[in-house]
């Protein structure tokens, strides 16, 4: 048996995450064949009915695939997983340590967020600019509290990336800053000089205003910037 025990509620989505982890880990490489169904209920004492469940979500994480010939491979995770795993680890907070996830996260959000400034600038509607000047003034009244600033920025920014039209960066901010990726763990005091700034926030209003897509981005580069860790801070790479 093994030495780490499946508790009896959600037995299924512990089983999920045990293998998750193994992927991760090494210890069920790339290219290998995932444990047999009846050796992985007897190893865990549970039925097959959970352990069917938990390969399905392995298969829809894309860390595992069915081949021709009937076996279960593991993939390599690297190269076919989606942000929906970090999000997923994240979320559990017991999972496997991908180290600098955080810091990988927030130069993601810097990327994300200053493109999306870019195409605001060019796309936006006249209502979205009234709305996105009118929260850069609100911004400004959420201080100096760093906890109330931070819930008026991710409001501030949620308009910006709506008037961009990019679903897909749309759906990347919602796991970014309103999900359980590691973005919305990072000590407030990192992002105290991004967040102070509050003339830069009227200025990047400003910019998307006045339909200038180039300086827009280059502000909110600058202004996300400051709460990526500078690299030397980086530990486990």
């Amino acid at each position: 048996m093994t030495d780490q025990p499946i508790r009896r509620e959600a037995v299924s989505d512990q089983l999920y995450s045990v293998l998750r982890d193994r992927i991760i880990g090494g210890s069920l490489p790339a290219g290998s064949a995932l444990t047999a169904e009846r050796d992985l209920a007897a190893e865990f004492g549970v039925n097959r009915h959970a352990v069917r469940e938990a390969v399905k979500r392995l298969q829809q994480a894309r860390l595992i695939e069915v081949s021709h010939g009937g076996r279960t491979l593991v993939l390599d995770w690297r190269h076919t997983a989606g942000l929906d795993l970090a999000v997923g680890i994240a979320g559990a907070g017991d999972g496997p340590a991908l180290p600098g996830l955080a810091r990988d996260a927030l130069e993601m959000r810097a990327c994300v967020g200053a493109d999306a400034a870019r195409l605001c600038a060019s796309r936006r509607t006249p209502q979205a600019a009234d709305a996105i000047v009118e929260g850069a003034g609100n911004y400004a009244q959420a201080g100096p509290d760093l906890a109330a600033l931070g819930a008026a920025d991710i409001a501030w920014w949620r308009l910006i990336v709506e008037g961009s039209g990019n679903l897909a960066y749309l759906l990347a901010f919602n796991s970014l800053v309103c999900g359980t990726l590691a973005v919305a763990d990072v000590p407030m005091d990192l992002r105290t000089a991004e967040l102070l700034d509050v003339d830069s926030h009227h200025r990047l209003a400003a910019h998307i205003a006045a339909r200038e897509p180039e300086a827009a981005e280059r502000l909110a580069r600058e202004l996300l910037s400051r709460s990526v860790p500078a690299p030397a801070q980086r530990t486990g790479r």
